[in-house]
């Protein structure tokens, strides 16, 4: 399958490249920033430098790729976890506009099949509408959205200590979307069970 993967080079795209790689898949990794090009390529994926908020090289890139499937793990997250409150409308930008550019791209380039991320958990600060309107962005063009606990592991918020529930360790969560690739369109939730 051919992989147009938006978010190449975030927390949990990072360990899809490989995974994807690894199934035979052929991948573009899609990064905004030319100084990670390398480190997708190293990975085995194409790198493709590209803004999700331009439109017009965005829907060209993907169209150029000819993707079967378009995957969104694009997140605008702080470094620091204390600025989330302070920086949520860049991830909630991400959520709107981004999605809606990518679901635009993707039925430019003939995708048949399109997986977001999204959260399994109710958002403070009354962005649960935000989220609402991005995994019906998503179902709207029979797509899978997944619903990820909070990630903990290695380059995440929680390094050294458990979230509260729902949580997954984020290799498991990079494990666990792999099988999405072929899922009927709906949501799917991915966390610990314990």
């Amino acid at each position: 399958m051919r992989i147009f993967l938006a978010g190449a080079t975030g927390v949990i795209g990072t360990r899809l490249v490989p995974l994807l790689v690894g199934a035979g898949h052929v991948v573009a990794g899609m990064t905004r920033s030319a100084s990670k090009a390398e480190q997708v390529r190293a990975a085995g994926a194409e790198p493709v430098v590209c803004d999700v908020y331009d439109l017009d090289a965005l829907t060209a890139a993907v169209v150029a790729f000819r993707p079967d499937l378009v995957m969104h793990q694009l997140t605008d997250l702080p470094d620091d976890a204390t600025l989330l409150p302070e920086l949520a409308g860049a991830n909630a930008r991400i959520r709107t506009e981004g999605t809606r550019n990518l679901v635009a791209a993707a039925r430019a380039a003939g995708a048949k099949r399109f997986l977001a991320q999204s959260i399994a958990w109710e958002p403070a600060g009354g962005r649960g509408q935000v989220i609402q309107d991005h995994e019906a962005a998503v179902l709207d063009i029979d797509g899978v959205v997944v619903k990820y606990g909070q990630f903990y592991g290695p380059g995440t918020y929680y390094e050294d200590e458990l979230p509260t529930h729902p949580r997954v360790h984020v290799e498991d969560a990079a494990a666990q979307t792999i099988p999405l690739l072929e899922a009927s369109s709906g949501v799917v939730i991915l966390a610990d069970t314990a």
